[in-house]
C-alpha cells in the first residue's frame, strides 16, 4: 500500500496538464442538466457521493487540490434508493422469490410478481382458475443460482428490528425504462423475457414500449442445448439478448441469444448510450483516470466517468493499474439521481453471459484462526486476507459484539484476528466474515450444520395454529408442530409458552435445501439417551429407541422417528397382554420405547415392537439434572482424579477434579478393580466425598463419561498394547479387555476404544465348558487372543484359553496377580484407616492373619463349626467356620461359654467375618527362621478365600498366601482340582518378608499335581497330552516301539507303553527331507513305529536334557525314527554332557545350510520361528524370508507350520539361544545387486530411507524413484511398504539405492522418460531436461537435475516477465515442483549448468501466468535503453497507439505462445524435440488455464519487443537483471551492444518492420484454412458448425493424443447433445467414435453401456455392425463371434448380416463354417433373395476362401437360372481376375450361345471382344467377330421367316 501511495502524488502532478480539460465551474453549472455533456457533472458527483444530500452546486468551492483526493467507498445499503439499477447474481431460488447477491456484500430479493408482465398475467390466471397451468413454469425450473441478472431497486424497507430489506425487480419494463424505440441500435446488449412462444421463434419482452422484439429459433438452438433446461424456452425466462437488426426506426428488432455473440458484445459509442439509459452488465472499454488508495476512477464511452471500488479491482492486478491504462470493465450500478456509475474489473464479469466463481461448500462456516487486516473503512468495515490468500470482508456490525466494545485501533493494517466465514458474496467473489465471538463459537451457522437428533437451544418467536416457531440462531428458524409441544397434547399452548422463552428442543427433521427445520419439545425425546433412528438403513433388528405414535388403528400403531422414518407395531406386539382396541389404549403423540424387529430399507418398511426383550430398570429421574458439559471432551486413556458423589446400584457417580468437579462421570462397580472380590469390597468401603486417584477414561460416548480402575486395562492403554479401531486388529494379537456379556454360546469381550469380539464356547477354556456362566462374569478382566477377523461384517473371534493367552511363565503371572490383589487390599485398608470415626470396618482392619485372640465360644453347630465372640473387637461377631471336618478346632471338644485361644487366618471385611483356627500346630510359638526368596517349602492349606488361599509353611510355621488363579482367564476348576483345607502342597516363596496383611507371598511349587492347566512357552514344543513325568528306566540308544498318539506340525507324540509317552521331532523322521514337505504328516495316528532314544525333555521347563542329567529318568524321552540313527550310532550332538545351548549353537557356522521346520510367523516381532532339531530353534527376520515382494507383504500366508525349508545360518541372536537364519542366502550389499527393503521414512522433496536385509539402511533420492519423474514423486510410498531396490553404491557405510524399473528390470526395455544424469558430462547444451525446483535464492532458481547435480536458472530465463517481488517466484516455483528446462550452457570445469524455463526454449507454458499483468522484460529493456525523456514520451505514445487496437479484433487472434499459470496437475507427458507435440502441449496447457479461470481471456499487451512466434526469436532480446552479476557469455551481451549503436531512424524502421510482421501473423491466424491447435480453437469451430461430426471427432482425437481420455469422452457426450437430431449419420459417426474409444481405453463394462445407449438412439443394425467391425479390427474375435450370433437371432431377415458374418468367418479361415452358414441363410431368408445371396457368398469365397468351391456355387446357380445375366456378368468379372484364359473363354463361349434378348447378347459380345483385344491374338479377335456375325445372321433369318 505504502509504495502505491508514494507513487500517487507524482502521478497526480504529472497529470495536471491533461486534467486542465475540466471546464470552469460556471460552465459546469450550465451543463448540469444537459443530457449530452454529462461527463463534467460526473466528477463532482463522485466527490459528493457520501454526503446524503446531493448539493449540486457545491462544486464551485472545490479546489483542484481537493480534486486529487478521490474517496471511493463501497456501496452501502444507505446509498441505495428506489430506481437504482444494479447487476446482481442469483444466489437462491425458491418458488416465490429469487434471492439476489448484489455488489459489496448486499443482497436483495425479487418477489415472484416482479419477474415480468407475461409471467404475472399467467400467475393471476392460475390463481383465478384455481388449477395449475401447463405452460406456467416455477421459478426453480427457469432460474439457477449463479446467473447474472439486471435488477432495479423497487423499495428499501425497514423492519421493526431495524433491519433493512432490499426489494428488487427484474421486469424489463422497469429495468429498461430509460430506453425508447429510437434509441435502439444493433449490437446493444439488453435483458428481456420470453413473453410468448411462436412457430418460428419467440416474442421477447424487452420493456421498450412500441417495440416488437423477435428471437428466431435458430438463434436460440445452441443456447437451449447448452442450458439443458428442456427443449424450448419458457415464458418468463430471463435472457441476455443482443440486437442483431433494427427495422422501422426501432419498432421491430431482431435478437440473438447465441452465447458466443453475447460473450463478445461490447458497448460502444456507436450504440448511442446515454447516462439516462445506461444499463448494468454492459461491458465497456475504459481508461484509468486516477488510481486512489481505495479504488480507481475510470472514463468510458468517451465521455462518461465511473468508479471502481477496492472490492472490484482484478485481484491479480490490484497493485498494477497505471493512469491511462485501457481495459475492459463491466457496469455494476447506476444511481438514478446522481448518475454515479460503478464498474467492476473482475474477470468473471467481463464476458456477458458468464457467471462468478462459487465458494466450495467446505469453506462455508470455516473458522480462520489468523486473518490479516488489509484495510479498514469507517463507514463500511474491514477487509481481511484469509489463510488461503483470498480476501474477505466484514461489515462494521460484525467486527465487535456491539457499538461500545468496538475499538478502531485493533483494525490497523497487518493486525491479526480470528474470524469465521458466514457468507459468500457472489458479486464480489469474496467471503463475508464475522469477528463476533458468539458467531465464531456458534454451534450452528446455517441449516447444513444442524443434524437430525441434535439437541438445540432456541427462543420462541411466534405461536401459530400449526405449532410454535422457534429461532435457533439469527438465520435459522424451526417449527415445533402442535403435537410436539409437550409429551401430552396441549389444548392451550399459549399458557405454557410465551414469546421470548428459551426452550431446549431436539431436531426431528432438517432439510437445508428447503430451509425446513422441524423440532420437538417432548421431554422424553429430548432427554432420551437411546440411539437416534434417522434412516431405514440404521434400523438394525434388536435396536431399542424412542419413537412417537402418529396413529393408532385396529391393526396396530404407526410410530414415527426422526427424518420421517416410520414403522408399524402390529397388534400382537403392542403389549405382553392382548390389546383389543389399540385406538383406545394409545393416543397420538405418545412416546414409547420400541424395539426394531425387521427392516426392509428399499421398501421403507419397518416392523416394530413395544415388547422389549429385557426390561431396563427405570432410569433414575435425578440423572437428568446431571450437568454434562458438552465442551469438555476426555480422550480415551486419559488419567484423571475423581471424587465420589453418590453410590448407585451399578457403580459410583463421580465428578472429575481437573474440571472443578463440573464434569460428571460413572465408574461401574465391575470397573473398580481387576478382581471381582475387590470390586464389591471397594464399592462397599467407599463413601461420598472420597477421592480416587488415577482413574482412566474408558469411553466418552452418549451422555456421560465412563471411567475404569482396572490396572490391567490401564497399563495396556499406556503401553499402547491396544487397538484403536477395527482396522488395526491382526490375528495373533493379545489384548487386555473385560467381559461385556456372557451368552450360552460364548463370551463377548470389549476392549478400550470400543472394539468388541466374541470368544465362542469352544475357545473359552482349556477345560470342557458345560455352562458359560460358570466360567466368566460380566465385567471381569480377561486377556484375549485374536483368532480371526471378518472385515466385511467387522467381527472378531477371540480365544480365552489360558494355554493360548498366557506368556508361558505361570508362576510369574500368578504371582503378579497375587501381588496386585494385596496392593489393592492395602489401599482399601489405608482408606478405612483414614476415616476418623472408629467403625466396624476399621476394627476389622486391625485384625491380621497370625494374630492371637482370646475368644469365648458362643455356639457349636451340628456340622462341627463353632461361633465365637471376643472382647478384643467390641461388638463384633467373630465367626469361625470349620469347612467340613472339625479340622480347625484341633480335635478339641468345646462347649458354649468356654474361653479359648485362637489364631486369625483371614478377615472378610465385606461380610465382617474373621476366620480363626484353634489348632495347636498353628498356635505353638516357634523360633522365626530366616527365609529366602524362591525357596521351596511344604505347606498345609488352612483357609480358602475367593482370590487366594492361606497356607502354613510346615517347617517355619508362618502363614503365607498363594494365588488360586494362575491367569486372569483361569477362572474355573473341577471339584477334583480345587484346593482343600488340610491338603499338603509344595509352595515356592516369592516374598520373604511379611506384607501389610502380615502374610508371606508364595506360589504353588513345581511338585504340585497338575492343578492348573499347564501354560506352554512359545519357544517349546507343545506336548499337551503329557501329564506328570513318569519315572522310566530308558537310557540313550535304547530301541523302543510305540504307537503314534497324535501328529502335530513339528513333532509326533508316541505312546511307548501304557504310562510312558515320547516325542519324535520333525527333523528325526527322514534322512533326506524334501524341501517344502511336511515330515510329520508321513505318520498317521495309531501307526506302529520303532524308534531310538536320543535324549530327554524336562517336564516342567521342556528344556532338552542330555542323558547324563540327574533328572533324565524323570523326563520325556526324545525319539528318532531316522533310518540312519536307528541303525548307526547316536549322534554325538545329542550326547553332549553339558546342557549348554551356547555350545550347541556354536557347532553351526555362518553360511552353513540347514534344514529347519516352520513353527509359526510371529507378527509382533516380524520374524519366522523355526526348529532345526529338537533342542535348537532359529529365527528368520522378515526381510530375509524371500526376494519376492508378494511373499513379504503376507509372510504368514506363505509359510505353513511344519513345512521343511532350507535356510542359511547368518549367526546367533543376542541372547545366544536361537540361530539367526536367512532363506535368501547371505545378502551381499554390493554395488549392482538387487535386493528387497522396507520403507521406514519418507522425507519430502528428498526421498526415502529403506531398511535392507541384515538391518542396514539405504537412501533413495527422488531422482531414483521412477524412470518418469512425477509431480508428487513420494505420493505412492508409505512407511512399511516393501520394495525391490538396486544398490547404486555402498561406500563408507552409506548405501545409495535406486527403484527405477530400468535398473531393476534391464531386459524389460520399458521407456525411460527421464534418463539418469550421473555427472555433468551427461548434460549437453540445447538439451531439454526435467527436474525438481530446489530453492529460489537472490541469484536465481536452483534446479535439481539429479542427486548430485544442480542447475541455475537466472531470473530473466525463468519467465518473459519482469518481477520485482521474489515472493512471486516462490509462489509459482515451490520446492519440489517438476519442470522442464533447456540447457543454455555447461561449464565443465566449475560444474555450472545454466538453464532456461522460457516458453520459447522449452515449448512449455510460461511459469508466471500472463493474467498477473506483469511487464515484459523486452518492453522494460527498451525503456531503460532510452536515454532522454523525449524518447520516453515518444515510446509511450507509440505504446498507447498500439494499445488502442480494437480489443474485439485482438480477441479473435489466438496467440501462438499463450502464457498460463504453472499447472500443478501437469500430466507429466514430456516431449523432446517434436514440434507438433509441442503445440499440442501448449494448447492443452491453454485449455487448463481456461478451466481454472472461468471466462478469463488474457488481454493483448503489445509492448516493445513482444514476440508473437518462434520466427521472431531473433528480436527477443535477453535482459540482465540489474541486481545480478553478469555471468553470461559474450554472445548474450552482443545484441545489447548492437542495440546501442542503432540510430533513431533505424529503431523506427525496426518498429515498422515488427508491425508488419504482426499484421502478417494476425492474418495467418485468421486464415480459415488454419488447423485448430487447442481446445479453444476446437470450441470455436464446433460452435460455428455444431453438426459436423468430423470436427467433433478431430476434437476427440486431439484429447486422445494427450491421453486425456475423460476429456475425449466428455467431448463425445457434448457432441451427442449438440448435433441436431435430424443429422442421424453425423450422430452415428460420434457414437462409433465413442465405441472405438471405449474399446481401446475403457473396460468391457463401459463399452457395453455405451453400446446399449447407442442401440437406443440409432438404427440398431448399424450400431451392431459397427461394433462387430471394431471387435474384428482390434482382434477381439471371440466377442465379435458372440455379437454375430446375437445379430443372426435379432436380424435374421437381413441379408447384410449373413454376408457380413460370412466375410468375417472367411477372414478367420473358417471355410467349413461358412458353408454351413450359407445353408442357414437360405433357410432364413425369403426365396427371392437366394440367388443374390449365393452369388455374394461365392464372391466372398473367391476373395477370402476356396475358389473351387466358389466356382461350384456359381455353376450350380447358373445351371438353375441360366438367364440371370447379372450373375453371368459377375462370374465373368471374377474369373477374369482369378481364373485362367481357357476358363474365361469357356464361359464366354457358353454365354454367346444362350438364347437371350439381342440387347443383352450385344453386351456379352462386346465384353468378349474387349477381352480378346486385351488378352488374345488377332485370330481370336476375328473369331469373336465371326461368331457375332453368325448370331446376327441367324437372328435376321429368323425374323425374315
Amino acid at each position: 500500500m505504502a509504495s502505491m501511495e508514494e507513487n500517487f502524488p507524482r502521478g497526480g502532478i504529472q497529470k495536471k496538464p491533461t486534467e486542465g480539460k475540466t471546464p470552469n465551474p460556471k460552465l459546469e453549472r450550465d451543463n448540469l442538466f444537459d443530457v449530452h455533456h454529462e461527463q463534467q457533472s460526473q466528477k463532482r458527483k463522485r466527490r459528493q457521493k457520501d454526503q446524503g444530500k446531493q448539493k449540486k452546486f457545491k462544486a464551485d468551492k472545490i479546489t483542484t487540490a481537493k480534486d486529487n483526493v478521490v474517496n471511493i467507498e463501497p456501496l452501502t445499503i444507505e446509498a441505495l434508493c428506489e430506481g437504482m439499477l444494479l447487476l446482481g447474481c442469483i444466489k437462491e431460488v425458491s418458488d416465490y422469490e429469487l434471492v439476489i447477491s448484489l455488489p459489496n456484500g448486499l443482497s436483495g430479493f425479487v418477489p415472484v410478481t416482479q419477474i415480468s408482465d407475461a409471467y404475472s398475467k399467467m400467475l393471476s390466471k392460475q390463481v383465478a382458475q384455481g388449477e395449475l397451468l401447463e405452460d406456467l413454469n416455477s421459478l426453480p425450473d427457469m432460474y439457477s443460482p449463479g446467473t447474472l441478472v439486471r435488477c432495479i431497486v423497487t423499495s428499501v424497507e425497514k423492519s421493526p428490528d431495524g433491519r433493512r430489506s432490499i426489494k428488487l425487480s427484474i421486469d424489463p419494463k422497469k429495468v429498461n425504462k430509460g430506453l425508447n424505440a429510437s434509441a435502439l441500435a444493433s449490437g446493444m446488449l439488453l435483458s428481456g423475457f420470453v413473453s410468448s412462444v411462436e412457430d418460428h421463434g419467440y416474442l421477447i419482452d424487452i420493456g421498450v414500449s412500441g417495440t416488437h422484439a423477435f428471437l428466431p429459433r435458430q438463434k436460440a438452438q445452441n443456447y437451449i442445448k447448452a442450458v439443458k433446461r428442456g427443449s424450448d424456452l419458457k415464458i418468463g425466462q430471463n435472457l441476455n439478448c443482443v440486437i442483431v437488426e433494427v427495422k422501422n426506426e426501432g419498432r421491430v428488432v431482431r435478437l440473438s441469444i447465441e452465447r458466443s455473440e453475447i460473450a463478445a458484445s461490447l458497448a460502444t459509442e456507436r450504440q448511442n448510450w446515454t447516462l439516462s439509459n445506461l444499463l448494468p452488465g454492459l461491458v465497456v472499454k475504459a481508461r484509468v483516470q486516477k488510481v486512489a488508495p481505495l479504488g480507481i476512477k475510470l472514463s468510458f464511452l468517451s465521455s462518461f466517468t465511473g468508479i471502481v471500488d477496492f472490492m472490484h479491482m482484478d485481484p491479480e492486478k490490484s497493485m498494477n493499474y497505471a493512469p491511462d491504462q485501457v481495459m475492459k470493465a463491466c457496469i455494476l450500478s447506476i444511481h438514478p439521481t446522481s448518475k454515479m456509475v460503478r464498474l467492476t474489473l473482475r474477470q468473471a464479469f467481463l464476458h456477458p453471459g458468464g457467471s462468478p466463481n462459487q465458494l466450495s461448500n467446505d469453506r462455508m462456516g470455516a473458522v480462520v484462526e489468523e486473518s490479516t487486516v488489509k484495510a479498514f473503512y469507517k463507514q463500511f468495515g474491514g477487509v481481511f486476507e484469509l489463510d488461503d490468500g483470498t480476501l474477505a470482508f466484514a461489515r462494521l456490525k460484525h467486527l465487535s459484539k456491539n457499538r461500545k466494545s468496538f475499538k478502531p485501533g485493533a483494525f490497523k493494517t497487518g493486525c491479526k484476528h480470528k474470524c469465521r466465514i458466514i457468507d459468500y458474496s457472489l458479486m464480489d467473489e469474496m467471503c463475508i466474515v464475522s469477528l463476533k465471538y458468539q458467531i465464531i463459537e456458534a454451534r450452528f451457522l446455517q441449516y447444513q450444520d444442524i443434524h437430525t437428533g441434535d439437541v438445540v437451544q432456541g427462543k420462541v418467536f411466534a405461536l401459530k395454529p400449526i405449532g410454535m416457531q422457534v429461532k435457533v440462531t439469527d438465520g435459522i428458524k424451526g417449527l415445533v408442530p402442535s403435537m410436539h409441544l409437550a409429551d401430552v397434547i396441549l389444548k392451550q399452548p399459549e399458557k405454557k409458552y410465551n414469546i421470548g422463552d428459551e426452550v431446549r428442543c431436539r431436531v426431528l427433521e432438517c432439510n437445508p435445501a428447503g430451509k425446513k427445520l422441524i423440532l420437538t419439545l417432548k421431554k422424553s425425546l429430548v432427554q432420551s439417551k437411546l440411539p437416534v433412528l434417522s434412516s431405514y438403513e440404521d434400523a438394525k433388528p434388536g435396536l431399542i429407541t424412542h419413537g412417537f405414535v402418529v396413529c393408532a388403528r385396529e391393526f396396530g400403531c404407526i410410530v414415527k422417528f426422526y427424518n420421517d422414518v416410520k414403522g408399524l407395531v402390529p397388534k400382537n406386539e403392542l403389549s405382553s397382554e392382548p390389546v383389543s382396541c389399540p385406538d383406545k389404549v394409545f393416543h397420538e403423540g405418545q412416546v414409547f420405547k420400541v424395539m426394531v424387529l425387521k427392516c426392509e430399507p428399499q421398501q421403507e418398511r419397518l416392523l416394530l415392537s413395544f415388547r422389549l426383550s429385557s426390561k431396563p430398570a427405570l432410569e433414575d429421574k435425578k440423572e437428568c439434572t446431571l450437568k454434562k458439559n458438552q465442551e469438555v471432551k476426555y480422550q480415551i486413556g486419559e488419567m484423571v482424579d475423581v471424587k465420589v458423589l453418590k453410590k448407585k446400584d451399578n457403580g459410583l457417580e463421580v465428578s472429575i477434579l481437573e474440571d472443578e468437579g463440573s464434569v460428571m462421570a460413572l465408574i461401574p462397580t465391575v470397573h473398580l478393580s481387576d478382581f471381582v472380590a475387590n470390586c464389591k469390597l471397594l464399592w462397599h468401603c467407599l463413601q461420598e466425598g472420597d477421592v480416587l486417584p488415577r482413574v482412566m477414561c474408558l469411553s466418552d460416548k452418549g451422555e456421560r463419561i465412563i471411567l475404569s480402575r482396572k490396572s490391567a486395562v490401564i497399563s495396556a492403554v499406556q503401553d499402547e498394547q491396544v487397538v484403536r479401531s477395527f482396522s488395526e486388529i491382526q490375528p495373533g494379537m493379545l489384548l487386555a479387555g473385560y467381559v461385556r456379556n456372557v451368552m450360552p454360546f460364548g463370551v463377548f469381550v470389549e476392549f478400550p476404544f470400543g472394539v468388541t469380539g466374541l470368544a465362542p464356547k469352544v475357545s473359552m477354556s482349556d477345560k470342557f465348558v458345560t455352562d458359560t456362566k460358570d466360567h466368566f462374569v460380566v465385567g471381569q478382566t480377561v486377556i484375549a487372543k485374536v483368532m480371526s477377523i471378518d472385515d466385511e461384517k467387522q467381527r472378531v473371534l477371540l480365544n480365552l484359553k489360558v494355554s493360548e493367552c498366557s506368556s508361558g511363565d505361570s508362576a510369574a503371572e500368578s504371582f503378579a496377580l497375587l501381588n496386585q490383589y494385596f496392593k489393592e487390599m492395602k489401599e482399601i485398608r489405608n482408606l478405612l484407616r483414614r476415616r476418623g470415626e472408629p467403625s466396624m470396618a476399621q476394627g476389622l482392619c486391625e485384625l491380621v492373619p497370625g494374630k492371637e485372640l482370646q475368644l469365648v465360644v458362643q455356639d457349636v453347630k451340628e456340622d462341627g463349626s463353632a461361633l465365637f465372640s471376643g472382647s478384643c473387637v467390641t461388638g463384633l461377631t467373630v465367626k469361625k467356620t470349620v469347612p467340613a471336618t472339625r479340622y480347625h478346632l484341633g480335635d478339641k471338644s468345646i462347649v458354649p461359654g468356654e474361653k479359648t485361644k485362637a489364631l486369625v487366618l483371614h478377615v472378610d471385611v465385606l461380610t465382617s467375618k474373621v476366620y480363626v483356627s484353634l489348632r495347636e500346630d498353628l498356635l505353638k510359638r516357634r523360633a522365626k527362621q530366616r527365609l529366602t526368596e524362591d525357596s521351596q517349602h511344604s505347606a498345609i492349606v488352612q483357609h480358602i478365600a475367593e482370590e487366594f488361599a492361606i497356607v502354613s509353611l510346615l517347617e517355619a510355621g508362618q502363614l503365607a498366601a498363594i494365588p488360586i488363579a494362575s491367569h486372569f482367564n483361569d477362572t474355573f476348576r473341577f471339584d477334583s482340582e480345587k484346593l482343600k483345607v488340610g491338603q499338603t502342597i509344595s509352595a515356592t516363596l516369592k516374598v520373604a518378608k511379611v506384607n501389610d496383611y502380615k502374610v508371606l507371598l508364595a506360589v504353588q511349587g513345581p511338585a504340585k499335581k497338575n492343578v492348573f492347566v499347564r501354560v506352554r512357552n512359545e519357544s517349546e514344543t507343545a506336548l499337551e497330552e503329557m501329564v506328570a513325568a513318569v519315572k522310566h528306566s530308558l537310557s540313550l540308544g535304547d530301541i523302543v516301539t510305540g504307537t503314534v498318539k497324535s501328529v502335530k506340525p513339528t513333532h509326533v507324540t508316541v505312546v511307548i507303553d501304557d504310562r510312558l509317552t515320547g516325542s519324535i521331532h520333525a527333523s528325526r523322521i527322514l534322512d533326506e527331507v524334501p524341501i517344502g514337505s511336511f515330515p510329520t504328516y508321513t505318520l498317521k495316528a495309531g501307526e506302529k513305529v520303532t524308534a531310538r532314544v536320543i535324549g530327554g525333555r524336562d517336564v516342567n521347563t521342556h528344556r532338552y536334557l542330555p542323558i547324563t542329567h540327574p533328572h533324565f529318568t524323570q523326563s520325556i524321552p526324545e525319539l528318532s525314527i531316522r533310518p540312519s540313527e536307528i541303525e548307526g550310532k547316536v549322534t554325538a550332538m545329542m550326547n553332549l554332557k553339558e546342557d549348554s545351548a551356547l555350545k550347541k549353537l556354536g557347532l553351526y557356522n555362518v553360511g552353513q545350510t540347514v534344514i529347519c521346520f516352520v513353527k509359526k510367523y510371529n507378527i509382533f516381532k516380524n520374524w519366522l520361528e523355526v526348529e532345526v532339531t529338537p533342542d535348537i530353534r532359529g529365527r528368520v527376520p522378515h526381510l530375509l524370508l524371500s526376494l519376492n515382494t508378494k511373499v513379504l507383504k503376507h509372510p504368514e500366508k506363505s509359510f505353513k507350520n511344519g513345512q521343511a525349508i532350507s535356510a542359511t545360518v547368518t549367526g546367533t541372536d543376542v541372547t545366544k539361544t536361537n540361530l539367526c537364519l536367512s532363506l535368501t542366502g547371505i545378502q551381499s550389499l554390493e554395488q549392482g545387486t538387487i535386493t528387497v527393503g522396507m520403507v521406514i521414512k519418507v522425507t519430502p522433496h528428498i526421498g526415502l530411507t529403506i531398511v535392507l536385509p541384515g538391518g542396514k539402511t539405504g537412501k533413495v533420492s527422488i531422482f531414483h524413484l521412477n524412470d518418469t519423474y512425477m509431480e508428487n514423486p513420494l505420493g505412492d510410498f508409505k512407511v512399511g511398504k516393501i520394495v525391490r531396490c538396486y544398490i547404486l553404491s555402498n561406500e563408507n557405510g552409506k548405501i545409495q539405492l535406486s527403484l527405477r524399473q530400468s535398473r531393476l528390470n534391464p531386459k524389460s526395455n520399458s521407456k525411460v522418460e527421464d534418463v539418469e544424469i550421473t555427472c555433468i558430462k551427461d548434460v549437453k547444451k540445447g538439451q531439454l531436461v526435467r527436474g525438481y525446483v530446489k530453492s529460489v535464492t537472490p541469484s536465481g532458481v536452483f534446479f535439481g537435475l539429479s542427486t548430485s547435480l544442480l542447475g541455475r536458472i537466472l531470473f530473466q530465463n525463468v519467465s518473459p516477465y519482469f518481477v520485482q517481488k521474489h515472493s512471486l517466484y516462490e509462489k509459482y516455483l515451490p520446492e519440489g515442483k517438476l519442470l522442464t528446462a533447456k540447457v543454455l550452457g555447461v561449464n565443465g570445469k566449475e560444474e555450472h549448468i545454466e538453464l532456461s524455463l522460457l516458453p520459447e526454449d522449452t515449448g512449455m507454458p510460461s511459469i508466471l501466468p500472463e493474467s498477473l499483468g506483469l511487464p515484459r522484460y523486452d518492453a522494460g529493456e527498451e525503456k531503460r535503453e532510452a536515454d532522454n525523456r523525449g524518447k520516453r514520451e515518444e515510446l509511450k505514445v507509440k505504446t498507447k497507439r498500439r494499445r488502442g487496437n480494437s480489443e474485439s479484433e485482438q480477441a479473435a487472434k489466438p496467440k501462438k505462445r499463450k502464457i498460463c499459470p504453472a499447472d500443478e496437475n501437469d500430466s507429466g507427458i514430456e516431449v523432446y524435440y517434436r514440434e507438433e507435440d509441442d503445440d499440442q502441449e501448449e494448447e492443452a496447457a491453454k485449455k487448463k488455464s481456461k478451466i481454472r479461470k472461468a471466462g478469463e481471456a488474457p488481454r493483448l499487451q503489445v509492448s516493445m519487443g513482444f514476440t508473437w512466434d518462434e520466427d521472431l526469436n531473433a528480436m527477443d532480446i535477453p535482459v540482465l537483471n540489474q541486481k545480478e552479476e553478469s555471468s553470461e557469455s559474450e554472445e548474450e551481451e552482443d545484441p545489447q551492444l548492437k542495440l546501442k549503436k542503432q540510430t533513431k531512424k533505424e529503431k523506427e524502421l525496426e518498429k515498422q518492420k515488427k508491425e508488419k510482421e504482426l499484421c502478417k501473423l494476425e492474418a495467418a491466424l485468421m486464415d480459415p484454412s488454419r488447423q485448430p491447435q487447442s481446445a479453444d480453437d476446437f470450441d470455436r469451430l464446433v460452435l460455428s458448425s455444431p453438426n459436423s461430426s468430423i470436427l467433433w471427432l478431430q476434437y476427440m482425437a486431439f484429447h486422445l493424443q494427450a491421453t486425456e481420455i475423460e476429456k475425449a469422452r466428455a467431448v463425445a457426450e457434448r457432441a451427442l447433445k449438440t448435433i441436431c437430431f435430424r443429422e442421424e449419420q453425423e450422430k452415428l459417426n460420434v457414437w462409433v467414435a465413442l465405441l472405438n474409444l471405449e474399446n481401446m481405453y475403457g473396460t468391457e463394462e463401459t463399452l457395453m453401456k455405451v453400446f446399449e445407449r447407442a442401440v437406443q438412439y440409432n438404427e440398431p443394425l448399424k450400431v451392431f455392425q459397427h461394433l462387430c467391425d471394431i471387435y474384428a479390427n482390434s482382434e477381439k474375435y471371440k466377442q465379435a463371434e458372440e455379437l454375430y450370433h446375437t445379430m443372426l437371432k435379432r436380424f435374421r431377415q437381413e441379408k447384410s448380416v449373413w454376408l457380413k458374418y460370412a466375410s468375417f468367418l472367411l477372414k478367420q479361415g473358417q471355410t467349413e463354417a461358412t458353408h454351413r452358414l450359407l445353408e442357414r441363410a437360405l433357410k432364413a431368408l425369403p426365396t427371392k433373395e437366394h440367388v443374390d445371396v449365393i452369388s455374394r457368398f461365392a464372391q466372398l469365397e473367391f476373395r477370402f476362401g476356396d475358389p473351387e468351391h466358389a466356382k461350384a456355387l456359381f455353376e450350380s446357380t447358373l445351371s438353375s437360372y441360366p438367364k440371370r445375366t447379372d450373375i453371368w456378368s459377375i462370374y465373368m468379372d471374377i474369373m477374369i481376375k482369378h481364373g485362367s484364359q481357357k476358363e474365361v473363354r469357356d464361359i464366354f463361349e457358353r454365354v454367346i450361345h444362350l438364347s437371350l434378348a439381342p440387347k443383352k447378347m450385344k453386351f456379352f459380345f462386346k465384353r468378349y471382344l474387349d477381352y480378346e483385344k486385351k488378352f488374345g491374338t488377332k485370330e481370336s479377335v476375328l473369331a469373336v467377330k465371326r461368331a457375332a456375325l453368325e448370331y446376327v445372321e441367324t437372328k435376321s433369318s429368323l425374323a425374315d421367316t
